[in-house]
């Protein structure tokens, strides 16, 4: 298996539960390495260029209010196959869907308040991680 980056981020619906720690310890717990962290508070055409991917869909501009609503937490994270790993530990977009311990289920009050993000490819992971984060940021 290769080493991967993923990008994790602690939503507004996170840091408003003040939950970061839980999330965070969980994340280290399942032998992520953190690369690189930090609390922002994205704009609309932050959150907009970020998922800029979904644009056109109906649940866009939801998401990109959603994001831009309060606090998040971008988190650059490495490990032998994160992608996969890293979507196991959060459970499916629908918490109501998500397996049992996972994040979303144990967290999450909604499909749209979901409380975590996590890259969806290891060429997203790469793209998403540099979106937030520069390569002398990652230690």
């Amino acid at each position: 298996m290769a080493v991967e980056r993923t990008l994790a981020i602690l939503k507004p619906d996170c840091v408003r539960k003040n939950l970061q720690g839980e999330v965070i310890a969980r994340i280290q717990k399942a032998g992520f390495k953190i690369l690189g962290m930090k609390q922002v508070r994205l704009t609309k055409e932050t959150a907009g260029a970020f998922y800029a991917v979904h644009k056109g869909r109906p649940f866009y501009d939801g998401l990109v209010e959603f994001m831009s609503s309060g606090s998040c937490m971008p988190i650059a994270l490495q490990k032998e196959n994160a992608i996969a790993d890293f979507r196991m530990l959060i459970g499916a977009t629908d918490p109501k869907d998500a397996s049992e311990g996972t994040i979303r289920k144990l967290f999450a009050d909604n499909k749209g308040e979901n409380i975590v993000h996590g890259s969806d490819s290891p060429e997203n992971g790469r793209i998403e991680v540099a979106f937030f984060f520069s390569e002398r940021e990652l230690v």
